[in-house]
């Protein structure tokens, strides 16, 4: 087709070429002339007309032959992806053929090596988060490997599984000391000699440590757990022969490292807050008072105790400001010594009996002063409640933890204050006893010396 379109677009080329040469050509002058122009331009046309078709059918040959080849090829082809498809079969029976062989030839061997895999998977997980990885590292990797594995395992590398689990059991009940990097709470690495007691408990020389299993390091945990605890680590560290007890962590640290989260005592104490702070004053206030009051009647008691000893009036105690008002009044009669008495005992009375009164009010005000922040607390609570709702339990604790702990502090101040005065309390009215026993007793001699 596309000759036949070349030769169409030459023909037209050679019109298109041929009008300007007519056009130059020189004008038939007489008819006979003009037959013979016409003559030889068809004798022209005749001529070029049958090269185009030469040229046609010689392109037309052209092309059948380049079909005749491509159907050739393609038959080729053909017959080839037929003998491809006859020796793929053939090579999956071979396959099957050879598998069932294979499995027969396996046998016990392939539930053998099933069992591998599955123990030394277990074994990866054991090792990754055993802290006796801390002084043996990278044996999980190992294990990691033999899992995974897609081929039968070699004698060496059971020999290698069994080596590494009577390791494992061997190094469980040991207690060693060995080198190894530590990160400190500072994020610094630092080389410390650390001890492992069995697959329970890494130490240093005063501290507890953990073992990271993500990273595969021994950390020092953020917060140490009571002293109590600590100090067996130190005489555990110390000791050199014989036995010394140790907590140990049965759970491989998760306990340790839950103990860091616990609160202390300071803590628990500053989420009373403002309330907190106010009973802590109140507590103080109180022990202020109650110790100033033993100081002041403890003195006043040897005072009294050494007037008793003496026959001369002191100005330093009760009593002997009271026998100085007898000693002022020795000539009167009964009933006047009785009420001057009286009224010096009755001014020594404030002075026995001072504070006294305030602690009790302090001891009363300390609980109400907990319910206030139990019920500042709650109202904090329910605010958060309004708020974000209870989705997150966080967001409630700091209402909750003030209620609780005003609470608690309130009764703490309360308990020893209640104790203490009641202390104070039996002091004074034990002085101003003796004081009113001894003015009893004046007055009787004076009423004994009037009768006689």
């Amino acid at each position: 087709m596309k000759t036949v379109l070349k030769s169409v677009v030459l023909a037209a080329g050679l019109v298109l070429t041929a009008q300007p040469v007519l056009a130059a050509a020189p004008q038939a002058k007489t008819l006979e002339q003009l037959l013979q122009d016409v003559q030889k331009d068809r004798l022209s046309d005749n001529k070029i007309n049958k090269q185009r078709e030469q040229e046609f059918l010689s392109a037309r040959a052209d092309k059948q032959a380049l079909l005749s080849k491509a159907k050739s090829e393609l038959a080729a082809e053909q017959a080839r992806g037929k003998q491809l498809e006859a020796s793929f079969a053939d090579n999956e029976k071979q396959l099957a053929a050879l598998e069932e062989k294979l499995t027969l030839a396996v046998g016990n061997m392939g539930e053998m090596f099933g069992v591998v895999r599955q123990v030394a998977g277990d074994a990866q997980s054991r090792f990754q988060t055993s802290i006796i990885s801390a002084q043996y590292p990278g044996r999980d990797k190992e294990m990691k490997e033999l899992a995974q594995s897609k081929e039968l395992p070699e004698l060496p590398q059971l020999e290698d599984l069994w080596f590494a689990l009577q390791k494992e059991m061997t190094a469980s009940g040991e207690v060693v000391k060995f080198k190894a990097p530590v990160i400190t709470v500072d994020g610094e690495k630092k080389e410390m000699d650390v001890t492992r007691v069995g697959a329970f408990n890494l130490m240093s020389s005063d501290q507890y440590l953990v073992y990271n299993s993500e990273s595969g390091t021994v950390d020092e945990l953020s917060r140490q757990p009571e002293s109590y605890m600590t100090d067996t680590v130190i005489s555990f560290g110390k000791n050199t022969s014989g036995y010394s007890p140790l907590y140990v962590d049965p759970s491989r640290g998760t306990i340790l490292t839950l103990m860091t989260q616990k609160v202390t005592l300071l803590e628990r104490y500053n989420q009373g807050g403002t309330v907190g702070y106010i009973i802590t004053g109140v507590l103080a206030l109180g022990l202020l008072i109650v110790l100033e009051r033993l100081i002041v009647l403890g003195g006043m008691s040897a005072a009294i105790s050494r007037q008793r000893k003496s026959d001369t009036p002191s100005d330093n105690n009760p009593l002997g400001r009271i026998l100085k008002v007898y000693e002022n009044n020795r000539n009167v009669d009964v009933e006047t010594l009785e009420l001057k008495l009286d009224e010096a005992i009755l001014k020594e009375t404030p002075r026995i009996e001072r504070g006294v009164s305030v602690i009790k009010v302090l001891a009363a005000v300390a609980p109400l002063l907990g319910l206030l922040g139990t019920v500042t607390g709650m109202i904090d609570t329910f605010q958060s409640i309004t708020l974000f709702g209870t989705g997150d339990p966080k967001i409630m604790a700091g209402g909750i933890s003030t209620a609780l702990v005003t609470t608690v502090l309130g009764l703490v101040a309360a308990l020893p204050l209640i104790f203490l005065h009641s202390i104070v309390y039996s002091r004074s009215q034990s002085l101003i006893h003796l004081v009113e026993e001894q003015a009893a007793g004046i007055i009787a001699e004076h009423a004994e010396k009037e009768s006689k």
